[in-house]
């Protein structure tokens, strides 16, 4: 059994990190677990072990360091260095705040250890405004890459792995093969792809400030929060249309967001006091308060089209557009808990429109009614389970093989596997993300066989990257596109996951940031 270091013991490690672990532990991969995290997080890792069913997680405390730090410094370094040696830790699970991630992998790999990284890879303070720092976004994935397989020559068991669960859901790579199967008869890639999702987070004026949990105040907000899944996903899904001489080498990103600023525009404090009773008396801020407060806040929602090009000539259209402030079902200027992570109305609508040319149109659509799951378990949204369908459209008349529609709804994309029953929820796919990484450290899966190896995220980290380069330029007065190479890999060498089905995807120039 192998013994794991979790470093971040946040909401997200709580919810799903940690239930996982303590399903290897029954399952006999997993031993020994222990935690890392700040000193003010001391009185929610308590209450969470005080009503956990299972052993306490011991959590060290370390004390806070500088997001621009690019070493830990040697007072935390040395109580990991401690905590690994003491307790034989084979592999770490970062669950940090993004700016941390690069700083705590680049440690782990240093000592030999496997990693398993919550998204995104990489993120730098203020990078929504500074358009060197959104560069580095992108520098930073090639300096860990580089790392890694520094590493890896010595150490060719080790392995990062990076949590992107819609790589696992069953949707996802349903729709992966349809992709795939009409590039094979037709040679036709994906011409235009429209991805959108809500959070339905509605955030009081007040807590822009009060609430440092997914915040603004770092410079970046939605883009990193979230963001990353659909920066990741998109090219994912891209991959599976490439084919000799179609693949894409560069992509053009333009970037609009809106920042609290506009938040506070769109309802402001007197509309706030018309619509809860409450607000004068707990708002402890003036309109221009936060107005001054916010200024270089990170983007509350954006809306990120993209130009995908191979050999100069553009193959595919495409928009990423993703939304804190949308829908929700809060009713309350006070939350019903503190925590904003999950419940308070917070209500997620996820959809992605794929085009293949006259051949194929995919559908996706996962929608919830209530406000979080954890008023409901998975089992929310329009009936009675979680809703979500696939609506697949074939050109019938071209070929008249094809299905000219079929959907595909909860049921008919719950499957089972050796592991048990794979139910389309994005719960399930991050236990089955964390599950392949347990069953790799413990030499049940071959690396050939992962889903999400850090080689193959180029490609998201280039998007992000984009999207934040677009948006600091604009604020500082410069360019509105951010044109970047795109190949999956810039020394151009194909990573080893990046199969879709019938061969690799062999890499071409495109334009350098």
């Amino acid at each position: 059994m192998k013994n794991f270091l979790v470093v971040g013991v946040g909401p997200h490690a709580r919810r799903n990190h940690l239930p996982t672990l303590s399903a290897g532990r029954a399952a006999g991969l997993v031993g020994t677990v222990i935690g890392v995290d700040l000193p003010h997080a001391a009185d929610e890792i308590a209450a969470f072990n005080a009503a956990a069913d299972g052993p306490r997680l011991p959590v060290t405390f370390i004390a806070p360091f500088d997001a621009a730090c690019r070493a830990l410094p040697t007072v935390v370094r040395d109580t990991l260095d401690t905590l690994v040696r003491e307790h034989a830790i084979d592999a770490v699970v970062v669950s940090t705040e993004p700016a941390f991630h690069m700083v705590y992998t680049h440690w782990a790999l240093d000592r030999g250890l496997s990693v398993l990284l919550d998204k995104p890879l990489s993120v730098h303070v203020d990078c929504s405004v500074n358009p060197s720092r959104a560069a580095a976004i992108l520098t930073d994935f090639d300096d860990v890459l580089g790392r890694y397989k520094a590493v890896r020559r010595a150490r060719p068991e080790v392995l990062v792995a990076v949590q992107c669960q819609r790589r696992h859901h069953p949707a996802f790579l349903r729709m992966r093969e349809l992709i795939a199967e009409i590039a094979e008869e037709t040679n036709c890639p994906l011409t235009s792809v429209q991805s959108f999702h809500s959070d339905g987070q509605w955030r009081m004026p007040n807590e822009l400030i009060d609430i440092s949990y997914h915040s603004f105040d770092q410079g970046y907000g939605k883009c990193a929060h979230s963001g990353y899944h659909f920066f990741d996903i998109v090219p994912w899904l891209l991959r599976a249309g490439e084919t000799p001489g179609k693949e894409l080498d560069s992509v053009e990103v333009h970037a609009n967001f809106s920042r609290p600023s506009d938040f506070l525009a769109q309802l402001d404090l007197d509309d706030y006091a018309r619509l809860f009773p409450e607000f004068e008396a707990a708002n402890p801020y003036t309109q221009t308060q936060l107005l001054t407060a916010t200024e270089s806040f990170g983007e509350v929602d954006a809306f990120v089209s993209m130009v995908y090009k191979s050999g100069g000539r553009t193959m595919t259209l495409g928009s990423i557009n993703l939304v804190h402030n949308g829908f929700s079902q809060r009713g309350r200027f006070i939350p019903a808990r503190a925590n904003l992570y999950k419940g308070n109305g917070r209500v997620r609508h996820e959809s992605h429109i794929l085009q293949q040319g006259p051949f194929q149109a995919i559908h996706f659509h996962s929608l919830q009614t209530l406000g979080g799951e954890e008023e409901n378990g998975d089992a929310y949204g329009i009936g009675s389970q979680g809703h979500i369908e696939v609506h697949v459209f074939r050109n019938s008349g071209f070929n008249s093989r094809w299905k000219k529609y079929e959907t595909l709804d909860y049921d008919a994309l719950t499957t089972t596997s050796a592991s048990g029953l794979e139910e389309p929820t994005q719960s399930s796919s991050r236990r089955r993300a964390t599950q392949e990484f347990l069953e790799y450290v413990n030499g049940l899966r071959n690396r050939e066989e992962m889903s999400s190896e850090l080689v193959d995220h180029r490609r998201g980290s280039t998007l992000m990257a984009g999207a934040y380069l677009s948006a600091a330029q604009q604020w500082v007065g410069g360019l509105s596109v951010a044109q970047l190479d795109f190949r999956p890999q810039a020394d151009g060498a194909a990573p080893p996951s990046a199969e879709r089905g019938r061969g690799s995807v062999p890499n071409l120039m495109g334009v350098s940031l």
